[in-house]
């Protein structure tokens, strides 16, 4: 395996009409990388940061695509499954290239293993920031107890409610947000992507979101109640009324939770969600000097 088997480019419809098939091989482990493909089609290149995002494929002497790499900065490179080899390989691109990599998110080997790879090439520091498990929703299971109210889609009267707890929801999680919040809150009242749990006196008190339909899938995300609301059932049963609505659709319905809370993973998996798979993040810093 050698560096220059993994190819790299700035072009998205390259990217797609190169890696689109093996993306859609295996749509779960994929899911992350088709559904920002999908927004940077449709909402442009900057949908996610000021600079340019960068694409890249694996493939030995020319042959079928074996992985991808996509890298939206500032976030961490997001890297389809692989092995060592094939890790240390991409270091040596990326490293070789010059590329700024703050940061790997990918299942968890993979994301070890590049890590370790971009120490030994580069000198930086690494260390894992986040784990998170995607599940599969198997058979909806309602909750047993449904608080007072209801769900109902957001509509453009909830947009500064939305943008607000979009930024609440990333700080909360460790992070910040990935995109604009009002732009965010736009780009999900256009496809009906953001479902409330209110109060029955019409107070919103729970969101959960979904992505739009990407390779035969939706994606639940994210899920937040505010601090002060929590433990009464309003998660769960929002999220329950967003994963049916789904399934409904003919979709499969996947989420991820972090695994650092282990409330809402016993959530999710009494809702009926399976595993599929633990990621990790690791996080780099420069060498002293």
């Amino acid at each position: 395996m050698e560096p220059h088997d993994w190819q790299l480019t700035e072009d998205l419809d390259e990217f797609l009409t190169t890696a689109d098939d093996f993306l859609r091989s295996r749509p779960a482990l994929h899911t992350v990388t088709l559904t920002v493909a999908d927004g940077l089609r449709t909402s442009g290149p900057y949908t996610y940061g000021a600079e340019p995002p960068r694409f890249g494929v694996l493939r030995d002497g020319g042959g079928p695509v074996r992985a991808t790499l996509l890298h939206t900065p500032p976030r961490p490179v997001q890297l389809t499954p692989v092995d060592p080899a094939a890790a240390a390989a991409l270091a040596g691109r990326l490293a070789e290239t010059g590329h700024q990599v703050p940061g790997v998110w990918a299942e968890r080997e993979t994301a070890a293993a590049f890590a370790a790879a971009w120490q030994r090439r580069t000198g930086a520091t690494a260390g894992q920031s986040e784990r998170q498990r995607l599940y599969r929703l198997a058979a909806l299971v309602p909750p047993e107890r449904t608080p007072p109210g209801r769900a109902r889609v957001a509509d453009a009267a909830d947009r500064e409610l939305l943008a607000r707890w979009y930024v609440e929801f990333a700080a909360e999680t460790g992070g910040r947000p990935g995109q604009d919040p009002a732009r965010w809150a736009d780009s999900r009242l256009a496809h009906g992507g953001a479902t409330l749990w209110e109060t029955p006196d019409g107070t919103p008190v729970s969101l959960a979101g979904h992505l739009p339909e990407s390779a035969g899938q939706i994606r639940v995300a994210p899920v937040y109640t505010p601090a002060a609301l929590r433990g009464r059932g309003y998660a769960g049963a929002v999220t329950a009324e967003v994963s049916g609505r789904a399934a409904a659709t003919g979709a499969e319905v996947l989420l991820f939770t972090d695994l650092a809370n282990p409330v809402s993973n016993r959530l999710y998996q009494r809702l009926g969600y399976r595993p599929v798979a633990d990621f990790a993040t690791w996080t780099f810093a420069a060498p002293a000097g």
